[in-house]
């Protein structure tokens, strides 16, 4: 029988003790016994592990029950669903005994329960967490910059349980490799909570527009379409404010007509 609970904190229900040497039976090392948040597609592990079990594994079990739909995952080192993507882990020289979860996906999250079946049975519950990084361009979708400016483009990850392990620039779908020809570009990663990666391009050329796309590795990639003028200024710019120009001269000439 499942206990339910409230929140995401980890509950332990009343047949389940914190780690203390006193204690005969078995109980849960909660400090070992943690909820998880992870990133989408990412294999994933939630442990459980029980102290003071000893030989008893012979006669008692530890399972893993996923309170969305009360399924059955695992009991001992069996896997007991359909979803391959399950799979009990447990070394005979620890404690440990590991729900590994290969590819989460978003409806993974929610609640699962670690059972040792004794009389009643004790249980621990984790909450997993599958999130999806966010990726942002500062400036997208577009940049208009003159030619021999630099392009300052910012990259930024978002709600990611851990810094992306590289980003990589692309222009028009190839890798900027830094080329000592091209000269003039840099890439600075600063990684922490929340992830920047800024791309620079001195003295900017017409060669140089198009689109960049900025490609953490752990979530999914951003573009940006950059603009290199020459002085001119493209349709969409002059709606906003070149085409405006031959009325308010129209409206001056007025004016300086009436007041004549």
């Amino acid at each position: 029988m499942l206990q339910g609970s409230s929140g995401k904190s980890s509950n332990v229900h009343q047949n389940s003790l914190d780690d203390s040497s006193t204690q005969a039976g078995p109980y849960f090392d909660i400090s070992n016994s943690k909820n998880v948040t992870t990133i989408l597609g990412k294999t994933t592990y939630l442990n459980c592990r029980v102290k003071n079990l000893g030989n008893k594994t012979m006669t008692l079990q530890v399972s893993w029950v996923r309170h969305r739909d009360v399924h059955l995952l695992t009991i001992g080192r069996y896997t007991y669903t359909n979803d391959q993507r399950f799979r009990p882990i447990h070394n005979a020289q620890t404690d440990d005994w590991t729900l590994e979860i290969k590819y989460p996906q978003l409806r993974d999250s929610g609640y699962y329960e670690c059972q040792v079946s004794t009389t009643p049975h004790m249980s621990h519950i984790v909450y997993l967490d599958v999130i999806v990084p966010k990726t942002e361009i500062l400036g997208a979708p577009d940049l208009y910059i003159n030619r021999g400016s630099t392009i300052n483009l910012t990259c930024v990850v978002l709600l990611s349980p851990e810094p992306p392990a590289y980003i990589f620039w692309n222009h028009n779908d190839a890798i900027i490799t830094y080329d000592p020809t091209r000269g003039g570009v840099s890439v600075v990663t600063e990684k922490g909570d929340i992830t920047r990666s800024f791309l620079l391009v001195q003295e900017a050329k017409p060669s140089d527009s198009g689109r960049y796309t900025c490609n953490p590795s752990n979530a999914q990639s951003k573009s940006i379409t950059v603009h290199v003028l020459n002085g001119e200024y493209p349709a969409a710019m002059q709606h906003g404010g070149q085409a405006k120009q031959p009325r308010l001269y129209s409206l001056l000439l007025c004016l300086c007509l009436l007041l004549y």
